[in-house]
């Protein structure tokens, strides 16, 4: 539905303040003598153009009085003139009021209701209704200006309106819709049919800014209700896990329902605070509770710490290497007796089996080695690799003597070579050899 036009708009500033008016100076009083006279009787006489004309009657007083008496009206009404017409240059007086003290100046000509200059007061008559008349032009054409300025202004508010329509700035727009209202009403009326077209423009653009902010609105608040219903389910379902003793399985769900937190919508940060306070509280209670079952048990088991550190003690003293048979029925001894001394503290534990697993490794590599030199095929092996070493030695000792025998120097350098090489080869093969026969 199309809003109405905004009420009543004042009159621009530039029409309702004009400039103080600079009052005219007093014209000297006329002469009245010269434009009529009072005769014996009292008769008042003005002398005009068409010739005399009896104005009224005096008897209040000598006939010089009178005249002055009348002649202080026609200075009244050359002041009024004069006056208006002053207003009227200064925007003091509109035309309305200008016209109306002409009538009142045009009347007393024609009653003939004072004695003084009368051409003077149709000349002023006449100049004041050629202001007037200008007046009423300037005016017309200021306002119609006003208007057209008017018009430029309340369609770039339209423009403005429309471009808004589609912002989702929905605070900053809302504000500015709000302004625009005052914009609206500071401007000069121009025309009301075109107000009106105009104004339907800036309404129907706030309309529908207004029917997609309420639309959006909605959906937010849907999605919060959405939110806070997931919220409140992940919350009872933690609850109802934080007095479990099922310390691992019950972590896994609780990791679980974190991450499904953390993944849903979110609802308003006033809610959203409080919801996150009671599902922090139901994990932090389950934590709470395993920390303290946890070092509860921890501290039941420090009582099987002297046993197993004697164990280890006894292990760490086994002669590995001067007896492998006796050696590993000891380990198996303490093995059996480490099973039977319980389980440890998680610190001791990890520090105590590091220490037996040394032992135990020791014997095994012990035993890896006992077995590789007990091996028959290896054996064979080891002296086939030394007899080899051995043969090929002794054709290069008859190579070299032969070269020797031949003068060959440089035959005989490479062979001299090559036998230091395959000696030390030998040697090496050799003394696995033995290794073997041990």
């Amino acid at each position: 539905m199309t809003e109405s036009l905004p009420g009543a708009i004042p009159t621009p500033a530039a029409l309702r303040r004009p400039k103080p008016t600079a009052v005219p100076a007093a014209p000297a009083a006329s002469d009245p003598s010269k434009f009529g006279r009072v005769d014996a009787d009292g008769t008042v006489v003005l002398f005009t153009p068409e010739g005399e004309v009896v104005v009224g009657q005096w008897v209040a007083g000598p006939p010089a009085e009178g005249l002055a008496f009348f002649g202080r009206k026609y200075d009244d009404l050359v002041v009024e003139l004069d006056l208006t017409a002053a207003r009227l240059a200064d925007g003091h007086a509109n035309a309305e009021a200008a016209a109306v003290a002409i009538s009142h100046v045009r009347e007393a000509v024609a009653a003939h209701t004072y004695v003084g200059d009368t051409q003077v007061l149709l000349s002023k008559i006449e100049s004041l209704e050629t202001a007037v008349t200008q007046a009423k032009v300037a005016h017309q054409a200021a306002k119609a200006a006003q208007k057209a300025a008017a018009n430029i202004q309340r369609d770039a508010l339209a423009i403005e309106a429309e471009s808004l329509a589609d912002s989702t700035a929905w605070k900053s727009t809302s504000e500015r819709f709000a302004t625009m209202i005052d914009d609206w009403k500071a401007l000069p009326r121009m025309d009301r049919t075109s107000e009106q077209e105009i104004w339907k423009r800036i309404s129907a653009a706030r309309a529908t800014f207004d029917k997609r902010r309420r639309a959006h609105f909605t959906e937010v608040e849907s999605q919060r209700k959405d939110a806070t219903s997931k919220k409140r389910e992940l919350i009872a379902s933690a609850e109802a896990l934080s007095t479990s003793t099922d310390f691992v399985n019950t972590s896994k769900k609780l990791r679980d329902l974190m991450q499904e937190w953390k993944v849903a919508p979110r609802t308003s940060k006033r809610d959203e605070d409080k919801l996150w306070k009671r599902f922090k509280a139901a994990q932090d209670t389950f934590f709470a509770n395993r920390i303290a079952t946890e070092t509860a048990a921890e501290d039941e088991l420090k009582i099987n710490i002297p046993a197993k550190e004697a164990l280890v003690v006894e292990a760490e003293s086994i002669k590995v290497a001067a007896d492998l048979k006796l050696a590993k029925v000891a380990l198996r001894s303490i093995q059996d007796r480490w099973d039977k001394a319980g389980e440890l503290p998680k610190a001791d534990r990890d520090r105590l089996e590091r220490r037996l697993k040394k032992v135990e490794d020791s014997i095994r590599n012990e035993e890896a080695n006992s077995w590789k030199r007990s091996n028959p095929e290896v054996r064979a092996r080891a002296e086939s690799t030394a007899n080899a070493f051995a043969d090929g030695l002794a054709k290069l000792e008859g190579q070299l003597a032969a070269a020797r025998a031949a003068g060959k120097s440089t035959d005989i350098a490479k062979l001299e070579a090559t036998i230091a090489s395959t000696h030390a080869l030998l040697d090496a093969a050799s003394s696995a050899a033995k290794e073997f026969k041990n």
